[in-house]
């Protein structure tokens, strides 16, 4: 009888602390333009309220938990926390299907709907307000046994052979630093997170997840255009790593947002830096000092031109190092070489002054939150869909949203980038 009256008191089972964390993390949701239609199937028990089945998704990227399985193990262990998502737990809790055709069939706009009202939440309490934002991506491995290192698979790294276990997912590659002569560096097969943060409090503003082929560069300009559209970016100073270095992003932070941009070039593409003297004339392979030939203008850069020092000379003899380019036969004999120099916003930028470091500096806390988002175990996918993975890397984004409003609210700023600090002191 006492044994049955203990099994009864289901809060015997969940520390007190845990249940006001998950409360007030429940609390900063705003799931009104969330849809409430019970989630149902063909076959199988009663459907289940998806905003339910939402806030069962929070508890799992909250507990870190990599696979279904583990958040249906536990919410099964803790039912209060189970009755706090908003399950009826006098019934049976969803299976695992349930909670997986949630999470694939469930529209993205609603997960992003959702974070947009938290930054918004955030932006009325003066924690973000778009001045200083950061963009930077974060790789993201398919669930497929092609990722696995001990793999035997002689076509493993071959983009033409798509891995049967995830039509979505493709071919990447990441390097171990932004340095532009990195040869640390591996290919995967997943996704890429790319994620907007506010480089002042180091929380996320947008994300989008693509596949892993698509390059950084190309998806910056969207997401500054998708997040203008509900949240002022006005005179941002937009600051990103030399992958972006890209003349269409510098044009629309410049022309369209009248903000300013921190990037550094990227070295990757361009000639080895050529020898010239004070004057700026170049020196030919035999160390002679080039005569200017003319410019042109072009739309973004002027085109310098350098010719040889003995261009209309006859005489053979006077090229110290025997070029061949000196035997052309041609009126004007000798090697040209050219200097292209920009007239554009990107080639105004001084990249050397201390102000342009200084603000650059901000973009360490782009890699510190995605140290923290992946430590909420998202850096490897265990669905194996694009849909269902744009879902889980939101959800991901929302809890730790929710954690920065919980603890403004609660009056505990110290907590505001630790899940760990706030569940103690909740």
């Amino acid at each position: 009888m006492h044994q049955q009256l203990i099994m009864n008191v289901i809060d015997l089972f969940t520390p007190q602390s845990k249940v006001e964390f998950y409360t007030k993390i429940f609390d900063t949701l705003v799931l009104s333009n969330f849809p409430d239609e019970v989630n149902t199937s063909t076959s199988g028990p009663d459907g289940f309220s998806r905003h339910a089945l939402f806030r069962a998704f929070m508890v799992m990227k909250c507990e870190k938990f990599s696979e279904i399985t583990q958040l249906q193990e536990y919410l099964y262990n803790n039912q209060i926390i189970a009755h706090a998502c908003g399950f009826d737990i006098t019934k049976k809790l969803p299976s695992y299907w349930t909670y997986r055709r949630f999470i694939k069939n469930t529209a993205h706009k609603w997960f992003t709907t959702v974070m947009e009202s938290q930054v918004k939440s955030l932006v009325s309490l003066g924690f973000i307000d778009g001045s200083f934002v950061s963009l930077d991506s974060t790789s993201i491995e398919a669930n497929t046994s092609k990722n696995n290192s001990k793999s035997f698979d002689k076509n493993r790294y071959d983009k033409s052979f798509q891995p049967k276990s995830d039509k979505d997912c493709k071919l990447g590659v990441r390097t171990a630093s932004n340095a532009y002569n990195e040869k640390n560096y591996e290919f995967y097969w997943g996704y890429k997170n790319h994620i907007l943060v506010d480089a002042i409090s180091g929380l996320p503003i947008a994300e989008i997840t693509t596949p892993a082929n698509v390059n950084d560069s190309g998806i910056a300009v969207s997401i500054l255009k998708d997040t203008h559209s509900w949240l002022s970016l006005d005179e941002t100073y937009f600051i990103a790593d030399k992958g972006y270095d890209v003349r269409d992003i510098y044009n629309y932070v410049c022309n369209e947002l009248h903000g300013h941009c921190f990037i550094p070039l990227n070295q990757r593409s361009s000639k080895k830096k050529r020898k010239s003297l004070p004057s700026d004339n170049l020196l030919c392979d035999a160390g002679l000092a080039m005569h200017k030939d003319g410019r042109q203008y072009l739309k973004s850069y002027i085109k310098q031109k350098f010719c040889c020092p003995f261009r209309t000379s006859k005489d053979d003899t006077l090229c110290p190092c025997n070029h061949s380019k000196y035997f052309n036969g041609k009126k004007n004999r000798g090697c040209i070489k050219y200097v292209s120099t920009g007239t554009d916003y990107r080639a105004s930028i001084n990249r050397d002054s201390e102000y342009f470091k200084s603000i650059y500096s901000l973009r360490s806390e782009s890699e510190r939150y995605n140290a923290r988002w992946k430590n909420l175990n998202t850096d490897k996918a265990s669905v194996r869909n694009m849909a269902a993975i744009e879902n889980l890397n939101t959800i991901g984004h929302i809890c730790l949203l929710a954690l920065a409003i919980a603890a403004v609210k609660s009056g505990k700023t110290n907590c505001l980038k630790s899940l760990k600090k706030f569940k103690k002191s909740a």
